[in-house]
């Protein structure tokens, strides 16, 4: 490679600020090639990590693609002269000065401060995703910020839990959760159209659940709940993959083979060093509403089982029912219990039990 090669290879790189590319503005400067490798200068119309980073990868990668063995950049914030001198060229080009993207907070990044408890059951039907929209919501009224990821992509029901209707907006390219009882809320709920199925393979669920976490402005977050689908399929997989710190809570009923099952999901989270902060044993019994007797409809120790099989605590046993809200209310939701109810109750004991172990 010669030097115009290479200005010739990163030609489509366009700078966000001035809407041109970084080569037709000059940004692409002291260009070396060395049997070693090429190495170059970048100018930066903003002070922006994220962007540096994109930079970085997408030179690389083009410059790699032709041979450089090694390739070393510099960056450097460009001078007001040169600043003058790409408005010239723009505004030569026809182009209007376009707003630098926003970035979103980076929860996974090294100075991230955010808790990840990832939601986690055996199998489906056991109401893992009625403790984690209730959890979510209690962890809220403690006084955490707090946000939740529908991440079951195929079982989605989030929105629908919490009583949400309305649709995320996007501004500065950047996708606005919906906020609901002090919670903010990301679901693929929100991006099909009249409850249509989601027909994916494997990669795509990860690319998804990716753009939940880069391309969604969750502001600064004390805990971020992931409702996972049931098992230890992929999206359980690229959970452990991507959040290594995540902790765990696992879901069950009191019944034998569905806590032998949820020990799966257990074992999992203990095979990739994931934290278990203890068990749920949710249907745990009936209370009758005349009497209070309660009636074990689906036996009883699954859940103590399971916490002593893991090594881990009992956090709650929620009893068999619904919430009792009205739809003429105008906070109702169909899944979330209000503070005053005996389980409303009990989840807040739950966020308190979290917030200790995490904290």
């Amino acid at each position: 490679m010669n030097r115009e090669q290479v200005l010739e290879k990163l030609r489509h790189l366009q700078d966000p600020v001035y809407g041109i590319s970084m080569v037709e503005l000059n940004m692409i400067k002291d260009v070396m090639v060395k049997e070693s490798g090429v190495a170059l200068s970048v100018l930066l119309s903003s002070d922006d990590e994220e962007r540096k980073k994109e930079l970085r990868r997408d030179i690389t990668e083009a410059l790699r693609q032709e041979g450089a063995a090694d390739v070393h950049i510099r960056f450097r914030a460009m001078s007001d002269y040169e600043k003058e001198e790409a408005s010239k060229k723009r505004n030569a080009a026809g182009q209007e000065p376009q707003p630098a993207k926003a970035t979103p907070t980076d929860l996974l990044g090294a100075q991230s401060r955010t808790t990840f408890i990832a939601i986690a059951s055996g199998k489906g039907g056991v109401g893992k995703s009625t403790v984690a929209v209730n959890l979510a919501v209690a962890l809220a009224r403690k006084g955490k910020k707090v946000g939740i990821i529908d991440a079951d992509i195929y079982g989605f029901s989030v929105p629908d839990m919490m009583g949400i209707e309305d649709r995320p907006q996007i501004v500065d390219q950047l996708i606005q959760p919906i906020e609901r009882f002090g919670v903010k809320v990301m679901s693929m709920g929100f991006f099909v159209q009249d409850n249509a199925p989601v027909i994916w393979r494997g990669p795509m669920l990860g690319k998804m659940l990716r753009n939940f976490f880069g391309e969604v402005e969750w502001g600064g977050l004390d805990y971020m709940v992931l409702d996972l689908p049931p098992g230890t399929g992929d999206v359980a997989l690229d959970v452990h993959q991507m959040i290594p710190q995540s902790k765990e809570i696992i879901v069950t009923t009191p019944h034998a083979t569905a806590a032998f099952v949820a020990a799966r999901a257990g074992a999992m989270a203990v095979h990739t060093n994931h934290d278990i902060i203890g068990i749920v044993e949710n249907m745990a019994y009936y209370a009758c509403g005349q009497c209070g007797h309660k009636d074990y409809v689906f036996g009883r120790g699954g859940g103590a089982k399971l916490a002593e099989e893991l090594h881990t605590q009992l956090l709650a046993q929620i009893p068999l029912g619904a919430p009792d809200n009205h739809p003429a209310e105008p906070d109702y939701s169909p899944s979330v219990y209000k503070a005053e109810t005996e389980t409303g109750q009990m989840y807040l004991e739950v966020a308190e039990a979290v917030i200790r172990s995490c904290e």
